[in-house]
């Protein structure tokens, strides 16, 4: 089923449209995407490798979650959403931390035209990954990695195909995000 979503200018802002998710990306409109980054207060962080029949970097290790944001749904019910849709967890908007938007305006072999403002949340993981229920279509696999490992597997992505390559400066942002926030908030 083809999602509706709000169309964005070029700085963000809804335009007041609306357009099914199709016809943003073959347009190359603007558009919001949630993305939750679950971390631990012992430095781990989760990441998700994107399902095989995505379109779009296949198999890749990414964000622990992200989708677009409905039509008319505010990026924190977005967020909660696709957090029980993807890997069947249930969590509270208190339980989010904003950490940023970045822009993300990418074009694909594929057709996909894909300018989003990803909107970038963090949150503590309080389950075991064991007990977390995935979405098929769109998680093949979970992992925990420490940030050490994270780093060093960041600082070699061009060669070891585990991250999506061209987003290394957003991973750089996150990590460095979530590192200063268990700093600040340890016991």
């Amino acid at each position: 089923m083809d999602e509706w979503i709000d169309v964005l200018d070029i700085e963000g802002n809804k335009t007041g449209k609306t357009c099914q998710k199709s016809v943003v990306h073959k347009k190359g409109l603007c558009h919001a995407t949630v993305h939750i980054w679950f971390y631990s207060n012992k430095g781990k962080i989760l990441l998700q490798q994107r399902a095989a029949s995505k379109a779009i970097y296949p198999l890749l290790w990414d964000v622990s979650v992200a989708g677009h944001v409905n039509a008319g749904e505010s990026l924190l019910a977005g967020a909660i959403r696709e957090v029980k849709e993807e890997i069947g967890l249930i969590i509270l908007e208190n339980d989010l931390k904003k950490i940023g938007v970045v822009k993300s305006f990418k074009s694909y072999n594929s057709g996909i035209i894909d300018n989003e403002f990803h909107n970038i949340f963090i949150s503590e993981l309080k389950e075991d990954i064991e007990n977390l229920i995935l979405q098929k279509e769109e998680v093949e696999a979970l992992k925990t990695v420490s940030i050490l490992r994270f780093e060093e597997l960041l600082e070699n992505s061009e060669h070891n195909s585990h991250f999506i390559n061209s987003n290394k400066e957003y991973y750089v942002f996150v990590l460095k995000k979530i590192k200063d926030f268990i700093k600040k908030n340890k016991p």
